[in-house]
C-alpha cells in the first residue's frame, strides 16, 4: 500500500514540478527582455508558481489561465492571490 501512495505522491508532484519549471524558464530566458505589463500582485508568472504549489498542476493551470485572460489594460488590478472559486479573498500581509 505505501508503494501505491508513493507513486501517487510521485505522479501529483512531476506535472506540477513540470510547469513551475516552465514558467522558470519563462522568468529567466524571456521576461527580463519584455517590458513590465503585469497589472496585478503577484505578477502573473509568480501567481502561476503559488497557484500549482497550492492547487497542483490541473487546477492551477486552471487558475493561471484565468488569470493570464483578465490580465490586459482594460481588466483589473492590484493585489490578486490565487485562490479557487469560491474561496474568501484573503488580506495582503503587512510588509
Amino acid at each position: 500500500m505505501q508503494v501505491l501512495q508513493a507513486i501517487g505522491r510521485f505522479l501529483w508532484h512531476v506535472p506540477r514540478q513540470l510547469l513551475i519549471g516552465l514558467v522558470r524558464a519563462y522568468q529567466v530566458l524571456l521576461s527580463p527582455h519584455l517590458p513590465a505589463s503585469c497589472r496585478y500582485t503577484p505578477t502573473c508568472s509568480n501567481y502561476a508558481i503559488e497557484a500549482f504549489r497550492k492547487y497542483g498542476a490541473i487546477r492551477g493551470l486552471i487558475l493561471t489561465l484565468w488569470r493570464l485572460a483578465r490580465c490586459h489594460p482594460w481588466g483589473g488590478y492590484g493585489y490578486d492571490p490565487p485562490r479557487w472559486f469560491g474561496e474568501s479573498r484573503p488580506k495582503p500581509s503587512d510588509p
